[in-house]
This record gives C-alpha cells, sequence and structure tokens, in this order.
C-alpha cells in the first residue's frame, strides 16, 4: 500500500517517525509531506524519513495565512502524484487533500481549542483519533485511545533516554539545569493566546540561576539573553528529549514538551493563557496525576518553579508518578501501524473506542499528590 503522512510542525514529526518506518519496514510505499517551519525538516534529514516540502512559513500567524493557497496548491500536486491508499494528518491539509483525491484520512488531534480546524477538516476523514482525555465531540466517527499523541515516540516501548547528552550540553552529571521553552505562538490556534513575556523571562532566569543553570529553548528568538545568567539550548533539536529527560524542571508556556515532559517523569510547570477552567483535557489529566502544573500568573509560575527546584524527593515522586500513568496507555506507534494497515476502518482495533462509549475505570483520576 502507499501511505501519505503530513507533517506540519517539528512535533508531527516525532509523531509518525516511528509508524513511517514500520510500515516501509513491511515494504509499503510512504511519503511525507512537509512544511518547511523552524526545525521540521532538520528532524525528517535526522530521521532519513522520505519527504517532500510543499511550503515554507515562519512564526508569525501572519505569514501562514498569506503562503495557505499556495501550500494548498503543491500539496495537493505532490499527493496526486504520489497517489496515496491512505492520508495521515492532523488537520486541514490532510483532510482536504483526501478529500479531493478520493482517498481516506485518518485525523489524529488532540487541541480542543482548535475549534475552526475541526469544523473544516473532520467532515473529510474516515477516522478521527484522539486522547482519551480529549473533551470535545468530534462525531460518529471520533474514536479514542489511552494515552497522549506524545506515546507514539516517548512510550518506553519506543524510546530510552541517553544520559550522555549532559556531554553535549556541558553539565556535570549531579548538575541541575532548568529547561525554559518559550512558544512563538504563531499557529492558527494560538491567536488571541500568550505567554510569558520578555521581562517575565528576565526575571524567572534572575531567580532560578541561584539553583540552577538555565538552558532556554526559544521558539520565536524573541529573548536576549545577553547579560543574564542563562544560555541557549544550542544541540541538533532531536536530542531535546534526551536533554528534556535528565532536566531538573521544565518550564514552559508552550503545550507540547510540556506532556513530554510528563511521560519523561520530569517536573514540568506551563504558564499561559490556555490556562483556566476551559483548559484542554490531557493537560487537567496530567495536573491530577501530579505530573504537571497548570499555572496562570507569573508569580505563581516563579514561587512554584522555585520550590520544586529545592525539593529533594521531587525526582521520586514524579518517576512514581510517571511509571503509574504509563501502565495505563499504549504505543500509539503500534496503533498507527494497525490504523494503516486496516485502511482506516478502526471499529475492530481493540485499543480504540468510540467517543461516547463510557471507559471502564478512570485513567485521569486524582491520585492524592498533595501525599507525596
Amino acid at each position: 500500500m502507499r501511505y501519505l503522512f503530513f507533517t506540519n510542525t517539528p512535533a508531527h514529526v516525532h509523531l509518525y517517525k516511528h509508524a513511517v518506518a514500520a510500515l516501509r519496514e513491511r515494504g509499503h510505499d510512504v511519503l511525507v509531506l512537509a512544511r518547511d517551519y523552524t526545525c521540521t525538516l532538520d528532524l525528517l534529514e535526522w530521521y532519513e524519513l522520505p519527504y517532500e516540502v510543499y511550503g515554507y512559513c515562519d512564526t508569525s500567524k501572519g505569514s501562514l495565512l498569506s503562503r495557505l493557497p499556495a501550500h494548498y496548491l503543491r500539496a495537493i500536486r505532490r499527493a496526486r502524484r504520489f497517489d496515496p491508499d491512505l492520508v495521515f494528518g492532523m488537520g486541514g491539509y490532510a483532510a482536504h487533500t483526501g478529500a479531493l483525491l478520493r482517498t481516506p484520512t485518518v485525523l489524529l488531534i488532540d487541541s480542543e481549542p482548535a475549534s475552526f480546524d475541526h469544523t473544516i477538516s473532520t467532515p473529510f476523514a474516515r477516522a478521527i483519533l484522539t486522547p482519551n482525555t480529549f473533551r470535545k465531540d468530534l462525531g460518529e466517527d471520533h474514536y479514542v485511545f489511552p494515552g497522549l499523541k506524545e506515546c507514539a515516540y516517548l512510550h518506553p516501548d519506543v524510546y530510552e533516554p541517553n544520559p550522555a547528552v549532559r556531554d553535549r550540553l556541558g553539565v556535570d552529571d549531579e548538575e541541575p539545569y532548568v529547561l525554559l521553552r518559550l512558544n512563538a505562538f504563531g499557529s492558527q490556534h494560538d491567536v488571541g493566546k500568550n505567554g510569558i513575556s520578555s521581562e517575565q523571562c528576565r526575571r524567572l532566569v534572575e531567580r532560578l540561576s541561584d539553583d540552577a543553570t538555565i538552558l532556554v529553548s526559544d521558539e520565536g528568538n524573541d529573548i536576549d539573553l545577553a547579560g543574564l545568567p542563562a544560555r541557549s539550548f544550542d544541540l541538533h533539536p532531536a536530542l531535546l528529549h534526551d536533554a528534556l529527560a535528565e532536566a531538573t524542571l521544565l518550564v514552559a508556556d508552550t503545550q507540547t514538551m510540556v506532556t513530554e515532559a510528563a511521560l519523561l517523569g520530569t517536573p514540568a510547570i506551563r504558564s499561559n493563557s490556555f490556562v483556566g477552567e476551559a483548559d484542554m483535557g490531557n493537560f487537567v489529566a496530567l495536573e491530577n496525576r501530579g505530573l504537571i502544573h497548570n499555572v496562570a500568573r507569573f508569580d505563581d509560575l516563579r514561587d512554584r518553579a522555585t520550590a520544586l527546584l529545592r525539593d529533594e524527593g521531587v525526582d521520586e515522586a514524579w518517576q512514581r508518578r510517571r511509571d503509574d500513568y504509563l501502565a495505563e496507555t499504549i504505543n500509539l506507534t503500534d496503533l498507527l501501524v494497525d490504523v494503516a494497515t486496516a485502511r482506516g476502518r478502526v471499529d475492530d482495533i481493540d485499543a480504540v473506542r468510540q467517543f461516547d462509549r463510557p471507559a471502564t475505570g478512570d485513567p485521569n483520576a486524582p491520585v492524592g499528590v498533595g501525599s507525596d
């Protein structure tokens, strides 16, 4: 069979990389259609995935909107030339390309706020897969799986941390370090949202540098670190998960890296304007399991980060909670391969259930983290 995967962001490369490799090993033809966005192409090259580029955009919202028609035109042309039997993606590009080619499409979605994208994409999908923490009904073809999308590449079945990354980072074996991850807020679902400001970043670095080395990963390259006790994370982006696994703490205003930290057992604090009563289900569930903290106010963020760095029992507690959580999840790559070989028909796949069908038990119930 012939499978087409859309990777519009670096996170999409990680999501599909093992499934692409597994399908190719089984003798199937696979093509990745990629958007040249931040380090997406660097990751595709690193993992030696077969890809073609359908367009470029930078981290501004205007860049994406102005290039959208050309992106669609090139994506559809390249897809038609490849002639896939099944399309995988996370939104409009994949859904509309599949519809125009009359090819079934499987969407994997994990962000409830992207309502516009859901509206224009889900009617064209054969199946819609979401984590079981997802709290929005996407229709009769909506199926859920136990875990998060990051289980495709950080589940213990497919990922093992490499502590040697400390040598590349220039930090000692026992040296605590904090990863500070800053989002560019350039995606469609980020419209009207914000996170840690430049001034807040400076104040946070000055506070936390008393207790740890500070490494900054700034997607929008907006922060001037001159004169601050911090340095940029300058390794290849494919090594970021190894660095995250070794980190003492992640502080971020982005989304994906926070869930990645949870699956790696690294304490994480998330602070942006998504936090609140209408927050996404995966972050609510992870906080209930004691794996992340969702914090709206900057002063609370700074105080919580300081407390975690000075708590000697944090590492053991987080690893225990992480192991308990992962025991209830699946290796999502295996599911993606099963869905691919079933041509996107998921009704008979045991690892998924329809969205409105009640699950047995509650894998996201609070665990009384105050006692840890």
